[in-house]
């Protein structure tokens, strides 16, 4: 008697896969045609705002070798690319009433030429941290409400230079660390704090808050003229992207409950007027009148403005009460469970540790919450000293593959069995780069950079996932190449990177 087993449950043929990365992460080229300061430049360059005192002003020269970034995505099979646009290469003092610069547009209209010419499709970040130094020096950049105006012309200038090609865009790359990361803690540019061993201006009480409202107007108004000006012509869809992890309870104290959703409240409620209408409740005991309050004009442009829900996420945190730290609820994290047992794997970054249950945890959640299509616009795992590995030793990525097989299953189980609308995946990152105040000491790349010569190595992670998708989405066509396949013209020899012309691909790839 001949049997057969029913067909494995797959992805849908329309879930997109890809990589992010950031311009200031990887462009280096901060001087050429015509680009301004961001205030990343020179604050990358103070002593003591990175970890190993580097700056953005090679990272991974992106900008000149973004062809061979592109050969390196089309070779990983991906279906897009998430990337962002340098503000002030577009606008290079930012403003409104400021010059365009024309060689920036040409730059990036080039790079999405060259993506779609590959059969992958751009998905654009409008800002990613790299404000122009011309509007933090003309008014303070933020913390003025006329930044929702240069905003506004910044991305309409974008629609209109790019809108008939790019059919997804994100306004904002993660406003909790804007504003906390960039005004309160102040360990990101402009690096204003109330601690004055960190910075000698800034007042982490009311400043971070403010920040974080004017986040929320520019990306409204900005997907009002995208709306109102290109979307029945272009045909695109535009939202933002929230940074935020899930929180579990400690134990089953009823206060421990509490905390963790009052650490949801704050890292992921501080946008919920984009989707509900209104702050969390919480958020408003607990911050009173520094809380700012919108219009009944600013609100009916700020509700419902984001086509979907763009979720980063990375870890989950073990919540417990107390504490007096606002930007986490006032909650105390940790990973040590009351066993003493760790949550998860251990990254370098002492704030993640894996634990893909969290992740389908958080999607479901945040689908419940909010009832809008998901996409997943980062997520990753940086091994821990990896960055005093040998090449050979980093591309043995083990600790990063253990995380994406547990994030991929997670994706398959809350899509095929919780029903959850997750339609993309962008792992964090296409390469090693620069990593803000980190520098380059940590790696999340699941592509290996060699800082000295620029060269490009694919992990065993990169293998995993192109495997992974290669296998577990419908096909349609045009199909991947199967796996084992050399996808370009040559394997990739033990020790030769990319770089000097692409040609060389991914392995056969391990189970």
């Amino acid at each position: 008697m001949i049997t057969s087993e029913a067909p494995v449950a797959k992805l849908p043929k329309d879930f997109i896969w890809g990589f992010a990365t950031a311009s200031f992460q990887v462009e280096g080229s901060l001087d050429v045609d015509g680009r301004g300061k961001s205030f990343w430049d020179d604050f990358s360059h103070i002593p003591g705002k990175t970890l190993d005192g580097g700056n953005g002003d090679v990272a991974t020269d992106s900008y000149r070798l973004y062809k061979e970034d592109i050969a390196l995505l089309k070779s990983y099979g991906v279906k897009s690319y998430r990337f962002s646009i340098a503000w002030s290469r577009i606008i290079p003092l930012g403003g409104r009433n400021d010059p365009i610069n024309q060689k920036g547009i040409e730059w990036y209209s080039n790079f999405i030429d060259e993506l779609l010419k590959n059969g992958i499709q751009p998905f654009v970040t409008l800002y990613h941290w790299d404000l122009p130094q011309g509007l933090h020096d003309r008014y303070g950049g933020w913390l003025n409400k006329e930044i929702v105006l240069d905003y506004q012309h910044y991305a309409r200038v974008c629609f209109q230079a790019f809108g008939d090609r790019v059919k997804n865009w994100l306004t904002m790359n993660e406003p909790w660390c804007i504003s906390i990361l960039g005004y309160g803690r102040g360990v990101f540019a402009p690096g204003r704090s109330s601690d004055r061993n960190r910075s000698p201006e800034g007042d982490s009480s009311t400043e971070p808050w403010i920040v974080g409202h004017h986040v929320i107007l520019s990306h409204a108004y900005a997907v009002k003229i995208y709306r109102e000006e290109f979307k029945v012509a272009q045909g695109g869809q535009i939202g933002v992207t929230l940074n935020g992890d899930w929180a579990v309870p400690y134990d089953d104290k009823p206060e421990n409950i509490e905390a963790a959703q009052h650490a949801l409240d704050v890292a992921i409620g501080e946008l919920d007027p984009i989707y509900l209408g209104h702050y969390p409740p919480y958020m408003r005991t607990m911050l009173g009148d520094r809380l700012p309050t919108f219009s009944d004009e600013e609100l009916a442009v700020v509700k419902g403005s984001s086509d979907f829900y763009g979720m980063n996420t990375y870890t989950t945190n073990l919540c417990k009460a107390g504490g007096d730290d606002e930007f986490q609820g006032c909650v105390e994290y940790t990973f040590t469970r009351p066993d003493g047992t760790q949550l998860g794997t251990q990254a370098h970054c002492a704030w993640l540790q894996t634990y893909p249950q969290g992740f389908r945890d958080l999607m479901n959640y945040l689908w419940k919450r909010y009832q809008k299509p998901i996409y997943v616009t980062e997520n990753g795992f940086a091994v821990k000293d990896e960055h005093n590995m040998t090449i050979d030793q980093a591309l043995q990525d083990y600790d990063r593959v253990e995380y994406f097989r547990g994030m991929t299953a997670a994706i398959y189980g809350a899509i095929l069995e919780d029903e959850v609308p997750v339609r993309a995946y962008f792992p964090w990152s296409l390469l090693d780069n620069f990593e803000w105040a980190d520098g380059y000491e940590t790696r999340f790349g699941v592509t290996y950079v060699d800082y000295a010569t620029q060269k490009r190595y694919p992990k065993e992670s990169a293998k995993f996932l192109v495997k992974f998708f290669a296998e577990n989405i419908e096909s349609s066509e045009p199909k991947l190449p199967p796996v084992g396949q050399v996808i370009e013209n040559n394997k990739l020899a033990h020790g030769q990177g990319f770089g000097g012309g692409v040609s060389a691909l991914v392995e056969s790839v391990s189970a």
